[in-house]
């Protein structure tokens, strides 16, 4: 599971970001200043911070350059309007991307998103072995388990393999016989019944409504996909 740093001196954005981000299965921690953001990035895993630019004791441009000399995780800026020359400063000084105030949720969780994205497939992050984490999903292929924010699930061997599958191309549509045929390993005429039973099955176990599942979903014609 990612975890967000949340780093702003004003509680009402802090409390409505810890509710956005927690909704969509992210852990939050929270700082008030440059100074704590930085004392937590040593001592907890981080993995995108999403930091205000005015604050007091240390402001997030300084924070962000102090950040760049020891790593290379995604920062998001939050900005005033009015900050224009900040908003360049920041991303100069190595901040990814920003949101200006007042931000639309929609908007801030897509750039969380893609900014998670970027980092996990560029290696930018160390990955521990064997194990996947997608949106609050965590698989650890060693022991064969599945946790759905934080609660372990017990799926089938056949519904493990596909869900394992799916989390390992975020993103890439799968057709019924290529599910088939990778955790089958098998090729046989009316694959997309027995895969479609499976499917059904683990959406009853890792989603919250599977008639409007939030994690596997359906691309009408094509297939399946995470």
């Amino acid at each position: 599971m990612y975890q967000i740093l949340i780093c702003d001196d004003e509680p009402d954005i802090v409390s409505a970001l810890r509710i956005y981000l927690t909704a969509e299965g992210y852990k939050t921690l929270e700082a008030k200043n440059g100074e704590e953001a930085l004392s937590i990035l040593k001592n907890q895993e981080v993995h995108l911070i999403i930091m205000d630019i005015m604050m007091p004791k240390m402001d997030g441009i300084t924070a962000t350059a102090k950040l760049r000399e020891l790593s290379n995780i995604p920062v998001i800026l939050l900005t005033a309007k009015s900050e224009d020359t900040d908003k360049v400063l920041g991303l100069n000084i190595g901040a990814d991307d920003y949101v200006t105030k007042p931000f639309n949720p929609v908007e801030l969780i897509a750039r969380v998103k893609a900014q998670l994205r970027r980092y996990m497939s560029f290696g930018g992050a160390v990955k521990e072995n064997n194990i996947l984490e997608y949106q609050g999903i965590r698989i650890d292929d060693n022991a064969k388990t599945v946790f759905v924010t934080n609660d372990e699930v017990n799926l089938t061997p056949t519904e493990y393999e596909i869900l394992k599958l799916l989390m390992q191309n975020p993103g890439k549509v799968f057709s019924s016989q290529q599910i088939y045929n990778k955790v089958w390993n098998d090729s046989v005429p009316g694959a997309e019944s027995t895969v479609a039973v499976h499917i059904r099955h683990l959406r009853e176990k890792i989603e919250i409504n599977p008639a409007d599942p939030r994690f596997v979903k359906v691309v009408w014609g094509q297939g399946y996909k995470m």
